[in-house]
């Protein structure tokens, strides 16, 4: 089957996985296993904790010699409450699009890396083709932590990475990293006509981002900054914020989920250490009156940002491929840094589909950049043989 047929034919069954953070991709990942040995691959399953999920890795090609990496996740954003015109967990091709959750981030990707494993197989090949097919990145990059594990146990590492993420198919060289953190306040709770009486934790929470903002104006003042990127500072932002459980009653909880999205350049632990000492100070006023006053900070999620020199051999290797001399940065995450940081596989992020696409109603990928993407995957295959 051209290269082509066969990323649509597979896309078409990977979009059909209802594979969204918050389910199993138990049922993706099987398939894939059941596809890619059927071709020749040899696989392995690195499953979660508890079993509901799973990683695959797989290869093509002599295990004795590094090769080429190629990573996507598995797991999509949820579709609740979004206006789709069409079946998201359907692929539907229209003027030229294909549409469906997942096409853009980033089954599109996984769909050609799969053909072109089907296509190595048939080749001699004198250096390995390596797929790494991840979980709960949406959430934090949590399952690849896992793979890498593994990973790290090879008597071979692979030598280049590439991060399939939505591009537009340019080279990226870099991404900021991600800290979420969620802030527990604790009050003391009273009638509301007593307000006075009790410590209003939903008062808390909102002084807590009044200290927030006031860091977001300092690092965007005196932070780090890069051009490169869409917003070029390290930038702090609350997205969730439920306490309460009536109205006449004085709120003795409440918690506030807030992320940090640094630059390379900016080390995220000076700002952890400012949110810290908001939340101490904050406790520390409070208890004076209140006793049981507290503000509890936990780490839901983070993942390094990505920070590839352009000069590296893997940029170089990468353009040749796609055929581009441009390169990019970008401000949304990935398993890159992970790769880059525990591992030393020199990484970069190029993959089909713009992320502007990614987690709307109607996500899409242009049908001429998955096959763009999978033109520079047979520029790889020819560099493997």
């Amino acid at each position: 089957m051209p290269a082509m047929g066969a990323t649509l034919d597979i896309l078409e069954r990977l979009v059909a996985f209802p594979t969204v953070s918050r389910d199993s991709n138990l049922d993706l990942i099987l398939w894939a296993k059941e596809r890619l040995e059927a071709a020749g691959a040899t696989t392995r399953l690195v499953p979660s904790e508890d079993g509901r999920k799973a990683n695959l890795f797989a290869s093509v090609g002599p295990a004795n010699r590094p090769g080429i990496l190629l990573s996507g996740h598995t797991d999509v954003v949820p579709v609740d409450g979004q206006a789709w015109t069409c079946d998201p967990f359907r692929l539907t091709r229209r003027a030229g699009n294909l549409y469906g959750r997942g096409t853009a981030d980033m089954k599109g990707f996984i769909a050609a890396a799969m053909a072109l494993a089907e296509r190595a197989s048939g080749r001699t090949l004198s250096q390995p083709l390596h797929l790494a097919l991840s979980y709960d990145e949406e959430v934090g990059c949590l399952g690849v932590r896992r793979l890498i594990d593994m990973m790290a146990a090879l008597p071979v590492r692979p030598r280049f990475c590439i991060v399939g993420e939505p591009t537009l198919m340019q080279v990226v060289t870099a991404h900021k990293g991600k800290t979420a953190l969620r802030i527990d306040c604790r009050g003391a709770e009273c009638h509301s006509s007593l307000a006075p009486q009790g410590l209003n934790a939903i008062h808390m929470a909102c002084d807590m981002l009044t200290g927030l903002r006031r860091l977001q104006e300092r690092v965007q003042t005196e932070g780090a900054r890069d051009a490169g990127y869409d917003v070029p500072w390290t930038t702090i932002h609350a997205g969730v914020i439920q306490g309460g459980t009536a109205l006449n009653i004085v709120p003795n909880h409440c918690h506030l989920d807030m992320e940090i999205r640094h630059l390379p350049q900016d080390s995220v632990d000076p700002l952890l250490d400012a949110v810290r000492a908001e939340a101490d100070a904050m406790e520390k006023r409070l208890r004076t009156a209140f006793p049981a006053a507290a503000v509890d900070i936990t780490e839901l999620s983070s993942y390094p940002a990505l920070d590839t020199d352009e000069d590296a051999e893997v940029v170089s290797f990468v353009k040749a491929l796609t055929g581009g001399n441009s390169l990019g940065k970008i401000s949304f995450g990935t398993e890159g840094g992970l790769f880059q940081r525990r591992l030393s596989i020199p990484t970069v992020v190029c993959g089909p589909g713009s992320i502007g696409e990614a987690h709307k109603p109607d996500e899409f990928v242009a049908e001429d950049q998955l096959a763009a993407c999978d033109r520079m995957l047979d520029a790889l295959l020819a560099q493997l043989a």
